[in-house]
């Protein structure tokens, strides 16, 4: 069953374009800059940077877990990735992971919450560097 085309009309308008978004998978190490508003009208950015344990939802209302462990305790966030208040998206680290879901490490901490990192080879790095000069 498809969407009213208003409802799918609105959706587009609203979402992010496809550079504004980095390309990134479960396990991947992503920081987010988030507009906050605070009183007076007063606008910040607050970066929240943690490890992608989902990725649920399509469209406009596709969300993305981040966990992470500061001071000892466990973290998590849900963020909506088309929202207007996600000023920027980084990718700071592959992550390499057979799952879909990471929901394991919420209870780990040290070593064990860590996932092992992709290793990109210079041709395949070049390549990429390639593909994003000629678009």
């Amino acid at each position: 069953m498809s969407k009213d085309p208003l409802i799918e009309q609105y959706e587009q308008e609203r979402m992010k374009k496809a550079g504004e978004i980095p390309e990134f998978n479960i396990g991947d190490t992503i920081r987010v800059h988030t507009r906050i508003i605070e009183e007076g009208g007063k606008e910040r950015l607050q970066m929240f940077a943690g490890t992608v344990i989902a990725r649920k939802g399509s469209g406009i209302s596709e969300t993305v877990a981040l966990h992470r462990v500061a001071y000892g305790e466990g973290m998590e966030r849900i963020v909506y990735l088309h929202s207007p208040l996600i000023a920027k998206i980084e990718l700071l680290k592959k992550g390499e992971v057979r799952r879909s879901k990471l929901y394991y490490l919420r209870g780990t901490s040290g070593k064990a919450a860590k996932v092992k990192g992709r290793v990109v080879s210079e041709k395949q790095s070049h390549e990429e560097a390639e593909v994003e000069v000629t678009a």
